[in-house]
């Protein structure tokens, strides 16, 4: 299938990084105010990342490139919707620059840990966030799930949940504490038919993110023949899967939906989003502690929480209270554990 670019639109969600455009420091000619104007230049999307060099799509032509010098330091991620100047006939030895990066509509960001203050942009141009878990072989991790559902809700994107390797293990533990969020949760086994899971993603840019060993890979390759994206296994001592994508990569799943491949996250940090934002985007627990005392922090020690009521009168689980707290423990006290 030939890649196909996405038209830009106006407005959306911008890195910071790009508030400053500038020439790059160090550069010999004096500033000016008048900046390029590359209006015309040609748009391509992002489809991968290696070491410096970008695989863009322009059109049915597949696109090597290289940042422009201006932009410097500044970032451009799998998803991003670029105008390039140079060659750009997707000729073996051609070799395009990356002139400006176009307002981003979202932005899926990531820390490596709760209290590291660096966010890094992960993905952007999504609208959904595909989160993948095995039911068994690693085990589920509902403190990932709930992360990344927080995350999705800050960059406005939805959040979907996939359920693998059910042959392996029930499904119903992770329906169960997701059906109350209105969260869908679809459910898998190796050599299923997708049918279901194809309808969800066809007309929309759905990024796949889990725990290494999942199955996003498998996945993939199931849904698009040809993609060859490499699968592992997990470590029977540890329990933890092997990372077998390297790099985020875009792949079209038909002419107007895109799929894209992560690697295996180990953990999912939050630095940078608000305890308030936690709650809110947990849409049940957000209507279970409007019950709480004025101020109250919702952590194992307040007095009067109502989560420790919603657990006790079954409206709310202990593995989904734990979660929470965990995540709002290390965002409230930064020194804590």
């Amino acid at each position: 299938m030939s890649p196909r670019v996405l038209g830009a639109r106006a407005g959306g969600v911008e890195d910071d990084d790009f508030d400053d455009f500038d020439r790059a420091s160090g550069y010999s000619k004096p500033r000016t105010k008048t900046r390029p104007n590359y209006a015309a230049a040609p748009v391509g999307r992002v489809l991968g990342v290696d070491r410096g060099r970008f695989d863009v799509a322009v059109g049915p032509l597949r696109v090597r490139a290289i940042k422009a010098r201006p932009l410097g330091r500044k970032s451009v991620v799998v998803g991003d919707e670029v105008r390039l100047m140079g060659d750009t006939s997707g000729a073996p030895d051609a070799l395009s620059r990356i002139v400006e990066v176009l307002p981003r509509r979202t932005l899926l960001r990531r820390s490596a840990d709760d209290d590291d203050p660096t966010e890094r942009p992960l993905v952007a141009n999504t609208d959904q966030l595909l989160i993948v878990t095995a039911a068994a072989d690693p085990p589920p991790r509902i403190g990932m799930i709930d992360r990344l559902i927080v995350a999705a809700s800050v960059a406005g994107v939805r959040p979907l949940i996939v359920v693998t390797k059910t042959d392996l293990a029930s499904p119903d533990d992770i329906v169960t504490a997701y059906q109350d969020l209105g969260v869908t949760v679809l459910a898998t086994r190796r050599g299923a038919k997708l049918e279901d899971l194809r309808h969800l993603l066809e007309g929309h840019t759905t990024v796949l993110v889990g725990h290494s060993g999942v199955g996003k890979s498998t996945l993939i390759n199931a849904l698009i023949p040809g993609a060859g994206r490499s699968i592992g296994q997990v470590n029977d001592v540890t329990g933890k899967g092997r990372h077998t994508s390297t790099t985020a990569v875009a792949l079209a799943l038909d002419e107007q939906s895109w799929v894209i491949d992560t690697p295996g996250v180990r953990s999912f940090g939050l630095a940078g989003v608000t305890p308030d934002q936690v709650v809110t985007a947990l849409g049940d627990v957000a209507e279970i502690v409007a019950d709480c005392p004025r101020g109250c922090p919702h952590l194992g020690d307040s007095l009067e929480c109502a989560l420790d009521s919603a657990v006790a009168d079954g409206r709310l689980s202990s593995a989904r209270l734990a979660s929470l707290r965990r995540i709002l423990t290390v965002l409230t006290r930064p020194d804590w554990g």
